[in-house]
């Protein structure tokens, strides 16, 4: 073919399939290159990669030593994080991604950077001593087949915050705020002192409220009284932290899986981690929209900075008394913001913090900015202004499609559906239609204290031999186990999932129940010793 003909072919169309594809396009062809122009990553968040819109959806746990991080996560996963140890003491110094693998073990920080699949490469500037802080805990677990954990260090709190971490720990806090799905702030019940290291953490939130949840953790070590003072503090020192007139949401409870100290306000903590589960599951079927709306968040930022650097350009003198002018600009920044604000329309909000710019603007040299460059900023302007709405049917139908999947699932979520302990649903799920299952020749570990546990059945007048799902939650729940843990006994133990339990189900929930209380975990599934005699297959039984 000539070199004429060849100029007159025109390249297919780009077919977009996803959500996330369409972003992955749009930021690469219409954004990146604007960034770049205009210096953006020196003063804001690095470049983003394909694994940033990729990956799983990110939960950032955060909070001073010793309010129960760890503990909740463990409460989450039910099962304990490698490398990870829980105590008074401030026992987590490092930036842990707890994530899903088929085998368990621990990535160092080092590796972990130059994993293209995983969206940590831009950790890099922080240096080796955030990077030797910083790990990889993988496992095989359900709950991290949908989402990924981030565990951080311990706030300090009184004399000890001024001891230094070697590492800019806000601005690290900010760079995973600005790419997880949601932050999770956990409080002390016992001690809500926010000490400077916490002010500056909450600081380097900001931005990021409406991914925001707070979680007044540990509520069952006091009184109704004294928690409702405890929840008026809390909300009164978040407000002067976060200075906004807006309330952030706080969830109060107790996220372990041992028995509540003082179960007065039992009703309360399980309606308060019913809502905040169902936030956690549904992040999977929200992440395409979490994404779009922070690259729009993203590109707003863009648009703004590259107007302050193209303006401070402008305003240069080409050969005397730039270094004058450059202090003068510096000092002059609000007015500069305020002035840009009115010429280009811009809001507020769109701005960034304008004390940190100004610092930031000090060790650059401003006859190296570039000017406005009309065709980069028509891009921008065509991103947001037709390219995302051209994204909303795609992500109308992801959502759609989504809705009916079930969201994240295993962990402490498998109790929040289950028999009696769930509202509206007195039976729970009947997925199983007839329970058979384990085998005949195991010995059934519960038979030496049947006995035991069958004085209590009959005690508590069953009908017909069984124990309707009423009857059988009073008396499960006076162990004061929380709900979620009560609500995984139910589940393994109504093996027929007929919504009551016979003398055996009922022995092996009260087993069941002891093991928890013995700080033991519980598993997935029921295993073979466990399954009642009356509920295995009988071998031959059908030839």
């Amino acid at each position: 073919m000539s070199r004429w003909g060849r100029k007159n072919v025109k390249k297919a169309p780009e077919v977009i399939r996803t959500v996330t594809e369409g972003l992955k396009s749009l930021y690469r062809k219409k954004l990146l290159p604007l960034e770049q122009y205009y210096c953006f990553h020196d003063f804001h968040s690095p470049s983003l990669e394909d694994a940033d819109f990729d990956n799983k959806p990110m939960v950032l746990v955060v909070g001073q030593y010793s309010t129960g991080k760890t503990t909740f996560i463990k409460y989450l996963l039910e099962q304990d994080v490698p490398g990870s140890r829980i105590g008074p003491e401030p026992t987590t110094d490092c930036f842990t991604a707890i994530m899903h693998g088929d085998v368990e073990g621990i990535i160092p920080g080092n590796a972990l950077i130059v994993d293209p699949n995983k969206p940590f490469r831009k950790l890099n500037p922080f240096g080796n001593t955030f990077l030797n802080r910083f790990q990889c805990a993988q496992m095989p677990n359900q709950v991290l087949e949908s989402i990924s954990i981030i565990d951080t260090p311990g706030i300090l709190s009184g004399a000890k915050q001024r001891v230094s971490r070697g590492y800019d720990f806000p601005a690290v806090l900010r760079w995973f705020a600005e790419r997880v799905d949601r932050i999770i702030l956990l409080f002390d019940a016992h001690k809500l002192e926010i000490s400077d290291e916490f002010s500056e953490a909450i600081g380097a939130l900001k931005g990021n409220e409406d991914k925001l949840r707070v979680v007044l953790n540990k509520a069952d070590m006091v009184d109704t009284q004294q928690l409702m003072r405890v929840y008026g503090a809390l909300m009164w020192s978040l407000g002067k932290v976060f200075g906004t007139p807006e309330v952030l949401r706080v969830y109060i409870g107790s996220f372990w899986s041992e028995p509540l100290m003082v179960s007065d306000n039992r009703k309360l903590f399980e309606l308060e981690e019913e809502d905040l589960f169902s936030d956690i599951q549904n992040l999977p079927r929200n992440a395409a929209l979490r994404k779009l709306n922070d690259l729009v968040k993203r590109a707003r930022l863009v648009r703004v900075h590259a107007h302050i650097i193209s303006y401070l350009k402008q305003e240069m003198p080409s050969v005397f008394r730039k270094d004058n002018k450059k202090k003068n600009l510096i000092y002059q920044l609000p007015v500069i913001f305020s002035k840009i604000q009115l010429q280009h329309h811009i809001s507020p909000g769109d701005f960034p913090d304008c004390a940190k710019m100004q610092e930031q603007l000090m060790v650059h040299d401003f006859t190296k900015f570039k000017a406005l460059k009309p065709n980069l900023m028509a891009m921008l302007d065509e991103l947001l202004s037709t390219d995302i709405a051209k994204l909303m049917p795609l992500l109308r139908q992801e959502e759609i499609e989504a809705g009916v999947q079930p969201g994240v699932q295993g962990g402490a979520f498998l109790g929040t559906r289950a028999g009696p302990f769930v509202e509206g649903d007195p039976f729970g799920e009947t997925a199983d239609e007839n329970g058979e299952v384990g085998e005949e020749d195991e010995e059934w570990v519960v038979t030496k204290d049947k006995p035991k546990y069958d004085e209590i059945f009959y005690n508590l007048a069953p009908n017909e031999g069984k124990l309707s799902g009423t009857k059988a939650k009073d008396w499960m729940v006076s162990t004061r186990l929380p709900n979620s843990v009560l609500g995984r006994i139910w589940k393994l133990s109504d093996v027929d999932r007929d919504g009551m339990l016979d003398d055996e189900e009922f022995a092996l929930a009260s087993h069941l129940i002891e093991v928890k209380l013995e700080g033991h975990g519980l598993p997935p599934e029921l295993p073979a010793r466990l399954v009642p005699p009356s509920k295995r297959r009988q071998k031959g039984s059908d030839a």
